[in-house]
Formats: structure tokens, sequence, C-alpha cells
């Protein structure tokens, strides 16, 4: 089976090689294939990679900046890329603020922007998969994951899923809290990505939820969990940690203006350094030095996940740890799909019915059945009429972002923008789309 893996120079290559390795066997994997355009940069990421895998592994690794090569006989097509690297990231958050709007990279006007520089990329990958691997599955984990994956579905590409660490990371979290198997718990979740809610937290058929709300409230808080006690009580239910853009979005916004440096700023700086000192170190033959400067890299950028002021906002992950990161929510699926057995993950996928409220063709964040070439999203039924309601409105904006950027139509594109929760503005959002086109000149869409 061959693995191709898009955008596979970024600095999470190693962790995703390591996961791989570990399932060489249950995958039956003997070929993997990393693409990415900065050859030089995948290369060094490569090398990072194989100095933590320590011996041989006996894969035949191709690394290319030829799309078509990559592709060529895939079974599976992991999808990371970011169009516009870092630089563009920055922009998306710059430029939001600038108008007293949240930028961010995957909502609001930053995810806005983002997607209509990667649909046109993602549409391309997916013609040239037509003709190199009809029969794979793309599993997007690009942001905005989960527009992508309907964007991916609306071009015709059934055999394809968003792909989310967010929701896996809760569960495994939930899991340590109880002192279980991860595989024993499960979450009643549903949303879209980045905009989801836990409602129950099952284990042996007993709802943990109402637990942890009550001791989240004795401890006025939890780590990394950006919400007030109260309002946790008031929902009863948690919601995934991006909602803080919504229920506390002026105060967010202005923490981030008033911040010495956005994420994208903080993590361009961060990524920098932390390349060119893995360069030196590879370079020298020191693997066991660079090694460790990898892992500290990854502290670092945990220990400041989610926090725009880049201070630490919740317990930096153990990269060993296999908390369900997405190379490990990616692989599971794989293992899944090839007939490994079955799985309940939780995915971007249609929802055929199992959110009420929600097209059957509207892909959602739940709870998904993973079987040999297959999957089966979990009912959800009813679900509280604020949280459908801004699923709906949400739902609107990125069909109209994905109608925009395949139209080329202007008009969509503002639409969408003015429409859009954490914009809600239509002379904005005629401001907004200007500075966009103009910064982004290279790989924004032409608009008429």
């Amino acid at each position: 089976m061959k693995i191709a893996v898009l955008g596979a120079g970024g600095m999470r290559l190693p962790l995703l090689y390591q996961a791989l390795l570990a399932r060489i066997q249950r995958l039956r994997l003997d070929r993997l294939a990393l693409m990415d355009v900065d050859g030089e940069r995948l290369e060094l990421m490569l090398g990072v990679a194989r100095a933590m895998a320590q011996t041989p592994s006996g894969l035949d690794v191709e690394a290319t900046t030829v799309l078509e090569a990559a592709l060529d006989g895939a079974s599976y097509v992991i999808t990371t890329f970011r169009v516009g690297d870092m630089p563009g990231r920055v922009l998306d958050e710059r430029i939001p603020l600038s108008h007293g709007l949240l930028g961010q990279e995957t909502t609001g006007a930053g995810g806005f922007a983002m997607a209509m520089r990667t649909l046109p990329v993602l549409h391309h990958v997916i013609e040239r998969m037509r003709r190199s691997c009809p029969q794979a599955w793309l599993l997007n984990f690009a942001n905005p994951s989960g527009l992508l994956a309907e964007a991916a579905r609306r071009a015709g590409w059934e055999r394809s899923l968003g792909i989310c660490d967010a929701p896996s990371s809760m569960l495994h979290l939930a899991a340590r809290l109880l002192d279980v198997p991860a595989g024993e718990v499960y979450l009643d979740y549903f949303g879209l990505n980045h905009l989801g809610w836990v409602r129950r937290v099952l284990h042996r058929g007993e709802d943990y939820l109402p637990t942890f709300l009550s001791m989240i409230r004795a401890a006025g808080g939890f780590p990394g969990l950006p919400f007030e006690p109260d309002l946790l009580l008031e929902l009863r239910m948690i919601p995934n940690e991006y909602l803080k853009y919504y229920y506390y979005a002026r105060q967010t916004v202005e923490a981030l203006r008033v911040a010495r440096q956005t994420r994208g700023e903080f993590l361009l700086e961060l990524n920098d350094q932390a390349r060119r000192e893995l360069a030196g170190l590879l370079e020298r033959g020191d693997t066991r030095a660079a090694v460790e400067r990898y892992r500290a890299y990854l502290r670092r950028r945990g220990e400041t996940y989610l926090d725009g002021s880049a201070e630490p906002a919740a317990p930096p992950p153990d990269p060993q740890a296999g908390d369900g990161g997405y190379a490990d929510v990616a692989l599971d699926v794989i293992e899944a799909l090839s007939g490994g057995g079955e799985r309940v993950l939780i995915l971007n996928a249609p929802s055929q019915g199992a959110v009420d409220g929600m097209a059957p063709e509207d892909v959602v964040e739940v709870p998904v059945l993973v079987r040999a070439n297959g999957l089966q999203p979990m009912a959800v039924g009813s679900i509280p009429d604020h949280a459908l309601g801004l699923m709906l409105r949400v739902k609107a904006v990125e069909r109209l972002t994905i109608e925009a950027a395949a139209e080329g139509s202007r008009s969509k594109a503002l639409l969408a923008l003015a429409l859009h929760p954490l914009v809600a503005d239509a002379s904005r959002a005629r401001l907004l789309l200007a500075e966009m086109e103009r910064a982004h000149a290279s790989t924004f869409p032409s608009l008429q």
C-alpha cells in the first residue's frame, strides 16, 4: 500500500513518520510519498524524522516536489499543505485585526482568506487524483479542514473526509481523568470543525459530563479550557476550545490587538529559528542533538497553543504519548478503511441524517463508524437550537466561500464574509475583501 502526504515539509512530519513506522505491519505499508513545493524544507524535516526513527525501517520513502509523482498509485492521500505558508497566516490575522475583527486561520475573515487560497489547490489535487489514483481516499487535514472536506465532496470525491485532532484530544483527556483506556470512552459530540460541543462523556453506560462540570466549577476553571465555569453550566456542554472566539468575541479581539505578536508571527519566528538550528545540527551529524532540539520545539509550540499573546495557555503535549494527535487519527482511519477492524472516530463527514436540522450532504463533525471502505456517521439526533442556528449560519458561509472560489464570484465572496458571525457587517466585508485580494495577490482567486 502507498500513502501520499502533500505539504509534507511542515514541522510535524517527524511525528507522522514515527506513527507510520509504528504501524507498518498493521497497515501493510510499503511505500510512502512525501511531497512539498519546498524541496529543501522537505529534506530537512525528513532528516529529522529519520534521526528520530534511529534505525532503518525498510520503508520505500520518496521525497518529491512533483504532485503527480506523489499521487501515482496512492491508496490514501493526506493533505497538510498551507497555501501562502506562515507569512500568509500572518496576513490573515493582521488584516482583520486592523478592522477590529478576529484574525484566525480557520474561522472568521482569516479562515475565509485561507479557504479562498486553498480551495483552488485542493481542486487541482482532486483533478490530478482522478488521473493518478482514482480509487484513493482523500484525508484532509489542511485548514480550514471542515470547509475543505465539504469542498471535496461537492467536487464529487466521495472517498474523502476531514480530520481534526481537537475532538480526539478531548476524548483522550476525558479518558485520563477517568483513568480508563481511551477506547472505552464515547464522546457524544456534534458540530462543525472548530465549532463543536461535547454533550455527554460515556463510560460503560454512565455519563460523566455532570461530574466533570462540577469539578470545573469547584476548581474555578480547567487548564486549556477557555470558558468560565458558569457558562459551561448554563450550556450543560463542553464546547470545542475554538468556540471561545464566538462566546468571548470582543474580549478575544481586544486581547489579540494588544498582544506583542499574533500566533502566526510567533510561529513564523519559532519555526524559522528551529529550522536553522536543526539544519546546522544535521549538517554536523549530531542527530541526537537534532532530536532533542525538535522535541524542545514541540514543547514550546504546545505551551502556547491557542493563545495569541504567546504565553502558556495549557500544559505542553507529550509527543511520545500517542494521545490522539492528527497522525494517530489519520492512521486510525486508514487502518479501519483498510480492513484492520472497525473504529468510532470523530471526523468531518456528510451528516447523512446524523444531525437533525442539517442537510444529509452537509459535512459535519460527529462520531463516525469507520470500517473497510466505508463511513457511517453515528446518530446525534436533535441538538439545542442555539447550536443548530450557529452551525447553519456557518455552513451557509462555507457553501458561499466554496462557490465564490470555484466560480470567481465577487458577490458570493462578499456575502460569505458579510454573513459570517465574526464579521457580520457588509461594509467591513467589502474593505476586508479588497485588502485580502491585494495582500494575497499571487494566491487569491481572481474575482469578477
